[in-house]
């Protein structure tokens, strides 16, 4: 008899099984990551976050490497998590905050930016909420529920003269930056094909990721996104078609609007194709494939936590690894502070053209049709 897979409860809990099973490779310790920053002087972003879960905790923890961002502040309907942090982290009783007074951080000048790490139905009005308090907003992916959304959080954010970030943390990532450099120098020659798997078996079937009101949607709206995302910076360019297809095999614990496993497929200008899997029903996926005329890339793990593993058809990928959110919030702390361009943007506008593509995924699910995209 085989034995049964391993049922995982959340995205995190997959992203750390994959984490684990790549720690056979070398690490980069901390330190190491903050050697060329120890004499940093310049500006420090100030930083609030907002859902105080595991990927808030996360977040928290790693930010206690950075030396141009620090975690000053909370958000949260919990008050023990509150009091827990506040002790953990040594954040003062001036810049606690619970989901109903938050907006009186526009009075807190220790705070700069406030990070979201909560459900993907609440960023919208809390970012708004942040922006016209003067805030810079920092919003996990999904940004929003759909385009229409992101639109109006991007609207809020420039009417406030705010900046909008997008926590996409594989746009630092060392290996992956790599991929994309090669790319660019020409090293696969013409790009034909992409592909991007993405998924595990969800558990509990009352947790928020199964609540449409709450998520959006279901494996697209959690772990699809970076397929989708990673489709658009493995190839250098935005899709204009996209074809979709939805299988359903538990109707009880994936309900209306709960997306079980969707297959997607994208056309990009150059001709060049995607092929993609989302999925809460398979385990031991984690893999981006990139083909060329010259050669390829692939990555397994892709985007868990890390480190990342990865070969092109010149051997294997050899950067060190440091922790995602610590890299993504020094980086970021770069581009609101000092005006920094990354590679790969990570703003609202980024954000949105994710967006598009959602909505037009599930549009492609309901009506059977190809569907042409505008993404900018």
């Amino acid at each position: 008899m085989k034995p049964k897979s391993p049922v995982m409860n959340t995205r995190r809990d997959f992203l750390q099984k994959i984490a684990a099973s790549a720690m056979v490779l070398p690490l980069m310790p901390l330190a190491g990551w903050a050697k060329d920053l120890q004499h940093y002087d310049g500006p420090v972003l100030r930083v609030a976050i907002m859902g105080l879960g595991s990927y808030g905790s996360r977040v928290a923890d790693a930010m206690q490497a950075c030396v141009k961002a620090k975690l000053v502040g909370v958000i949260s309907g919990t008050p023990s998590k509150i009091k827990d942090w506040q002790s953990r982290f040594s954040i003062p009783d001036k810049n606690c905050y619970n989901y109903e007074n938050f907006d009186r951080i526009k009075d807190n000048k220790d705070i700069d930016a406030v990070y979201i790490t909560t459900p993907n139905a609440l960023h919208h009005d809390e970012a708004i909420r942040i922006a016209a308090a003067g805030k810079h907003v920092i919003c996990e992916k999904p940004m929003a529920l759909n385009a229409k959304q992101g639109q109006e959080m991007i609207a809020a954010c420039k009417k406030a003269n705010v900046k909008l970030l997008v926590g996409y943390r594989m746009h630092f990532e060392a290996k992956t930056l790599e991929v994309i450099r090669m790319r660019k120098n020409g090293d696969f020659g013409k790009i034909m094909f992409f592909q991007g798997l993405c998924g595990f078996r969800i558990g509990d079937p009352t947790q928020w990721r199964l609540n449409k009101e709450l998520a959006g949607g279901g494996s697209l709206m959690d772990i699809g996104i970076y397929a989708i995302n990673g489709s658009r910076y493995m190839t250098g360019e935005d899709p204009i078609w996209v074809t979709a297809q939805e299988t359903k095999t538990d109707p009880v614990k994936f309900k209306e609007g709960v997306d079980e496993t969707i297959q997607f497929q994208l056309g990009f200008p150059s001709g060049a194709v995607a092929s993609c899997l989302s999925t809460y029903n398979m385990n031991y996926l984690d893999r981006f494939y990139l083909n060329g005329e010259k050669g390829f890339a692939e990555m397994q793990p892709s985007t868990g936590y890390g480190p990342i593993r990865g070969r092109t058809h010149k051997g294997e990928l050899t950067q060190p690894h440091v922790t995602h959110q610590t890299v993504q919030m020094e980086e970021m702390a770069g581009i609101i502070l000092e005006g920094k361009q990354p590679v790969v943007a990570v703003d609202g506008e980024e954000a949105l053209k994710d967006l598009k593509i959602i909505d037009a995924i599930y549009h492609a699910v309901k009506t059977g049709q190809k569907v042409d995209l505008k993404l900018s």
